[in-house]
This record gives structure tokens, sequence and C-alpha cells, in this order.
């Protein structure tokens, strides 16, 4: 099958590709640097060197393609404008190109629960259409997801939780070292619940959208079923590194006054970085759950691994890295 990827150079678009190139698929991928995706290329990956500003190239990326992945996206700026620019009009941009193929794919993008905003304690989210979005990161996926819908022929939207994994270096990797070192922040008093998704599940579950009829011009939740709490997570990576922890509950003011400080500090120096003050605004919610239950009926997909499992899994790929 051929198939083009965006984002292929990043956590979830890197596990994709492995998945893809295993089961024997003839992959494309868009980059913004062919010098640094000079692994894929060396593992058979065509290269098209563009943006997602990019029309004409993307045109021609997507041309006799079956399959679109894209899980391109901006995830953190200080600026709503650059993120509508990459996640709503790059996403608008991949779904004009596929639809002036002569074969229009189908187009599966990578979405995210901040899309629909957050839950309530007990109540998973189970259907999109509810949305209220609480980060500029969170409204441009949303938009992202709507300029899909507008102008994509085939098209479905998978919205992930928090992803983990072996090759994370920015979500669990420091949540791990801080449990190495006996001392964890952890924003407000660790009652938030909270579902994950380990990036084999995920890479996984976009393979089977894209097989899955009845998934076409759908938005679903895909996450483990298990939910658990920001302490219970914290205790769970504590005992399987057989460390002692002690929590550093951060009232919302202190987690406030920090990001204002490190997103500065991206700022000044061109850093991209999601730790800016709007990320506040997810930290202190009562829940980011839901349930994946549609999917599963719509398709074949079944999560693989538990929480457990997973977060050994992890914790065996970072000390084979030496990252810890």
């Amino acid at each position: 099958m051929n198939v083009l990827v965006t984002g292929a150079t990043g956590f979830v678009g890197g596990h994709l590709v492995d998945r893809l190139l295993a089961r024997g698929d003839t992959v494309t991928a868009t980059v913004r640097s062919p010098s640094r995706a000079s692994a894929l290329a060396s593992r058979g990956v065509r290269l098209v060197a563009t943006d997602l500003s990019n029309r004409a190239a993307l045109t021609d990326a997507v041309r006799d393609q079956e399959i679109v992945y894209h899980a391109a996206a901006q995830l953190g700026s200080s600026d709503e404008a650059e993120l509508m620019r990459v996640n709503r009009d790059g996403t608008r941009n991949i779904a004009d190109a596929a639809a002036a193929a002569r074969r229009p794919p189908r187009v599966v993008l990578v979405s995210s629960m901040a899309a629909g905003g957050p839950s309530t304690r007990g109540t998973p989210k189970r259907d999109a259409g509810d949305d209220h979005p609480v980060t500029m990161y969170g409204r441009s996926k949303l938009a992202g997801e709507k300029a899909l819908a507008d102008a994509a022929p085939s098209w479905c939207a998978v919205r992930a939780p928090v992803v983990y994994g072996p090759r994370d270096r920015d979500g669990f990797l420091p949540l791990f070292k801080a449990v190495r070192w006996g001392i964890a922040p952890m924003f407000g008093d660790g009652s938030m619940e909270v579902c994950l998704i380990h990036v084999g599940d995920l890479a996984d579950a976009l393979i089977d959208a894209a097989g899955s009829n009845a998934v076409e011009h759908g938005i679903f939740y895909v996450n483990h079923p298990e939910i658990v709490t920001g302490a219970e997570l914290l205790r769970r990576i504590a005992a399987l590194m057989q460390r002692t922890v002690m929590p550093l509950p951060l009232p919302e003011w202190a987690a406030r006054a920090a990001l204002t400080v490190t997103g500065a500090w991206a700022d000044l120096f061109h850093q991209k970085s999601i730790l800016h003050p709007d990320k506040v605004h997810e930290f202190y919610q009562e829940a980011w759950t839901a349930d994946p239950a549609p999917f599963i009926a719509a398709t074949a997909w079944h999560p693989a691994w538990d929480l457990d499992r997973g977060l050994a899994d992890t914790l065996a790929s970072y000390r084979e890295a030496r990252w810890i």
C-alpha cells in the first residue's frame, strides 16, 4: 500500500513508520530537513522536502497515495496564530491536496483530547461534539478537525490523550527522572483523573482507522480504558523504579509563574516548547478521560499494552538509551 506520513521524524510518526514498513507498505514522508531525516531514507522511505504551508509540494506528495497519515503538528507556542497556521491551515492544505488527487486517499488525522476539552471526574468523554477546548493548542486542533471535515473526501480523526513509550523525551522522561531524584512536582493535589495510551497502541489504532469504513467521516477517542489519578500514576512509576518519591504539590499560581518563566525563555531563544502559561488551563482540571469503546466497536483495534506493562516498557527503553 502507498502511504504518506507527515510528522514522520516525530515521536508518534516515527513509531507509525516502523509499523508501516514492517508490514510492507511503501512509505513517503514529508520532512522539513531531509538531512535530519537521513535515517528514514536509509530504510527506504521516500522523502519530500516541504512544510505544511507549501500547497504545491503537498499536492505532489499526496499524488498516488492510498492513505495519508497526518501526524505533523505544532505542539507549543505563545502565539495562537502560529498554532492555527500549522494545526488548522496546514491540515486544510493536506485535505485540499487529498481532494485534488485523481483517486483521493483517506486522511487519518492524529488529533488530541485537547480538542474536546476536559471531562468531569467519573464521566469519561465518549463522543466528539460537546467540545470545549481550554488552551490555544486545543482550539487549533479542533479547528484542524473542522478543516479536514470540510475539505477531504475521505477522512477520520483520532483524538489521543497523553502518549508515552520508547523514544519519548518530552512527556514522561522528566517524570521518570524526577522519581529517580525522589521529589516529583505534581499539579494540584494529584486527584485529576487521566487516561493515557502507549505509542505502539496509538500507531496500531491509526492503521486500523485507515482500514475501517466504519470510522470514515468520524472523530474518535483512542486511549487505554484504564483511568488513574495523577497521584496514582506517580506511585506506579515509583514502585516500578523501586524508589520512594515525595510528591511536591504545586498550587496553580506557582505553576503559572514557573511556566511564565519557561515560556519566556523558549520565546527568547526561538525554541518550540509546550511549557507556556496557557498550559495551566489543562493542568488544573477535574479529568482528562475518554471512553474508547466506540472506536473499538468500529475497528479491529484493541490496546495491547496496559498501563503497568507500558510503563515498564518505557522505563526499559530509557535505561537502554541511558537517558536515566
